[in-house]
Parts: structure tokens; C-alpha cells; sequence
């Protein structure tokens, strides 16, 4: 296996998130991609994510190989990639070998590591709403309720998304309508309520660094999917437990 990268910010940016979920994972590096599924040791989040092979200026491959990887040494060694650097990745006896070039070569390697786990796959979930909009609508949003709240209410219909949150004393609550920037796509005349974790959802938009746009497909009660897309290059998802209130 030989992996380059011209553009490692992807890879970078994108550790940098998943690690705050997910601390140990299993990467599946196949023709389409380096693929990861993982789930939050709370069982609360799932994290899907697909790095494309056409994102590499070079894909070399035999066949197709698993990487368990602590995701915290991972992280660590991304963060001394450099504007300008090209990112290689090899196996070599049980250990990933990282270089870095750039006006220099530095060269790392980290462990594999062995992971015991049932493999995870991504449920089938039926959304009847999508929201799709700029990334920084939805991570202003979400900064913004989090300022009174521990969770957040998304409401939607069909020409209207709302975003609300209530504190024991403090509320807030943001209106998003269609226009240029914002589509929302249902078949429904339905009204559509859920409310979800702030503190998970904080981590999540941080995939706003990776595009200028994400979707978000909800239901009443039911799993949040939060998608960013950047063509040809990845896809970062997220799937979140809603959290249903007892009253």
C-alpha cells in the first residue's frame, strides 16, 4: 500500500474531528477509498467517513488492507503537516509509516494496533425532511443556542427550519428560511420536531472546516444524519441519537 496526498488537510482536518468522538478505529482501505465507521464509546454518535481514492495523486493498492489505529497518535503526528507538505502513507510490519514533504522529509511511524469489535454498519434510516445549506448557518446556529442550553430542538416544514433551545431561564431561537444559500426538500405537509445533544453536535459542525456546505436529514423523535461532502475528495457523516424527553 501507498497512499499520497497533494491536499493532507483533508485527512488532517478531518482525524482532528473524528478524534474528538472516537478515540481508537479501524480504517478499511479499499479501491474507492479509506473508509472508517466507528461509534462513540457512549453509543450515542456514529461517525462515517470516506476519504476517496480519487483525492490521492497517487493510489497504489494490492489489496485491500484494515488499519486499527489510535486516532490521538494519528492526530498528533497530522498536526505537523505543513501548508505546502505532501503526505505519504505505507504499512510496513504491523506499523503505518507517515512522511512528510515538503523543504524537508520527515518520516514517522505509529502502531497498529489490535482492535476487538463487532464491525459496524451504518443503520437504514428513511428521512422525510432535508435541510442543505452553508456550513456556517448551521455551526452559527448551534454556537448560538448553546450559549442558554445542553440540547437543541430542531423544528421543520416545508419552507421553514428552526433551530431552539430553552435553558431554566434563557432561550434562543433561529429561523432559517429557503433562498439561494438554504434548500429544504420534503414531499410533506408535515411539521417535523427533534431534539439532540449540543455537546456532540459542537464536535460534529466542526466539519464545517472541510466545505461550504452540509444536509441535514431528521424525522420526528428519530436519528439526526449530518452530512459534509466535498466532490471527489470525502464524505464526513454523523449519525445522533435524538434524546426524548420523559414528560
Amino acid at each position: 500500500m501507498k497512499l499520497v496526498l497533494t491536499e493532507p488537510r483533508y485527512l488532517k482536518d478531518s482525524i482532528t474531528i473524528i478524534s474528538d468522538l472516537v478515540t481508537e478505529a479501524k480504517f478499511k482501505v479499499n479501491p474507492d477509498g479509506l473508509e472508517l465507521i466507528a461509534m462513540d464509546p457512549a453509543n450515542v454518535a456514529m461517525v462515517v467517513f470516506k476519504l476517496l481514492s480519487s483525492c490521492f495523486s497517487q493510489y497504489q493498492l494490492e489489496q485491500p488492507e484494515e488499519l486499527a489505529i489510535n486516532l490521538n497518535h494519528l492526530k498528533q503526528v497530522l498536526r505537523r503537516i505543513k501548508s505546502d507538505d505532501v503526505l505519504t502513507l505505507e504499512t510496513e510490519e504491523n506499523k503505518l509509516q507517515i512522511q512528510l514533504k515538503g523543504n524537508t522529509t520527515r518520516s514517522f511511524s505509529i502502531p497498529l494496533i489490535d482492535l476487538e469489535e463487532n464491525e459496524q454498519k451504518v443503520p437504514e434510516l428513511s428521512f422525510p425532511i432535508s435541510i442543505e445549506t452553508d456550513s456556517s448557518t448551521i455551526t452559527e446556529a448551534i454556537e448560538d443556542v448553546s450559549v442558554v442550553a445542553e440540547s437543541v430542538t430542531f423544528l421543520a416544514e416545508k419552507n421553514l427550519f428552526s433551530v431552539k433551545a430553552e435553558g431554566d431561564l434563557s432561550k434562543a431561537f433561529i429561523e432559517i428560511h429557503p433562498d439561494d444559500d438554504t434548500v429544504i426538500k420534503t414531499d410533506s405537509v408535515d411539521k417535523f420536531k427533534a431534539k439532540y445533544s449540543l455537546e456532540y453536535l459542537k464536535k460534529m459542525i466542526a466539519g464545517g472546516k472541510l466545505t461550504g456546505k452540509v444536509s441535514l436529514h431528521f424525522n420526528n423523535d428519530y436519528p439526526l444524519k449530518l452530512e459534509y461532502k466535498e466532490m471527489d475528495k470525502l464524505v464526513l457523516s454523523f449519525i445522533l441519537a435524538p434524546r426524548v424527553d420523559n414528560d
